[in-house]
């Protein structure tokens, strides 16, 4: 049985915190780079430079690519094998706490959805844990922004719309969401489950890398094709105009009832961030 103590998992998650924020995911870059190639629009291209130039300036001067630096989503795999020295979520939410203090990072968080009391520390973060095989725990970190967040859509289909209800819905959230979400953007799908599954799915893909293609060949026709459809739409880079309106389409999928047909869209803005570590 291995230990792993609270206190390494706290300074793990701050420094995380931090990182996260200021250093954009290689393959964000890997895809701007891409879209810059490909983009017809002369503005489009200018945004997309810009996009660039502004997450170089951010590495280099460890400061926050975006104003919003989220509210802070955990996907946390612990090992069977694991024992953890104290209390898991509130070594997260200390990391958050401290992660958000030292990096001079926004803190958006409210106590309560209505009464808006912000709890000036950032916390308290969005876990979800899964038990997995093996004597690690991984963490993965998504700072997820709310311009992007409150462009995402959950539809329960009818199992008779099939394939082509589930895109279509994709696109047309997409298109309804237009400049704000600050497009180019990635697109997370959650297809299956439950209603709440197919959302978790939803967000989950978005910690996928953004340029990878689903392991199902299936999916991952479904994901090009959603990808082309997308970048035909015309809203491009900021909204302006363009043929990059995405960088990525990623799809999660999950078994479902025999009755059912839910499907959830979760966009990322172009500073889709990600961070995984592994203790």
């Amino acid at each position: 049985m291995k230990t792993v103590k609270a206190e390494l998992i706290k300074e793990t998650v701050k420094k995380m915190c931090i990182e996260a924020n200021c250093n954009l995911p290689e393959d964000i870059y890997r895809c701007i780079r891409h879209g810059l190639s490909i983009e017809e629009s002369s503005e489009g291209k200018k945004i997309l430079s810009d996009l660039i130039e502004n997450a170089n300036y951010a590495k280099e001067q460890n400061m926050p690519i975006c104003q919003d630096t989220g509210m802070a989503v955990f996907f946390v795999s612990v090992g069977q094998e694991v024992y953890i020295d104290g209390n898991l979520t509130e070594a997260i939410n200390g990391g958050v706490r401290d992660g958000y203090e030292e990096g001079y990072l926004r803190k958006s968080v409210v106590i309560d959805p209505l009464r808006r009391v912000n709890t000036k520390d950032n916390t308290p973060a969005v876990i979800h844990y899964d038990i997995v095989p093996g004597d690690k725990i991984e963490i993965t970190f998504a700072p997820k922004g709310f311009g992007s967040e409150n462009m995402g859509g959950l539809k329960m289909l009818k199992p008779s719309d099939g394939e082509k209800g589930v895109m279509d819905f994709v696109v047309k959230t997409v298109e309804e969401a237009g400049p704000n979400p600050c497009p180019p953007i990635v697109v997370g799908v959650g297809i299956g489950g439950t209603m709440e599954k197919a959302a978790l799915l939803a967000k989950k893909a978005l910690t996928r890398e953004a340029d990878s293609k689903s392991e199902d060949e299936y999916y991952a026709a479904m994901e090009e094709e959603l990808l082309h459809r997308i970048n035909s739409l015309g809203i491009g880079p900021q909204g302006l105009g363009g043929r990059v309106t995405a960088l990525g389409v990623n799809i999660e999928t999950f078994p479902s009832h025999i009755a059912g047909l839910a499907v959830c869209v979760n966009i990322g803005c172009h500073v889709t961030r990600h961070l995984t570590k592994t203790l």
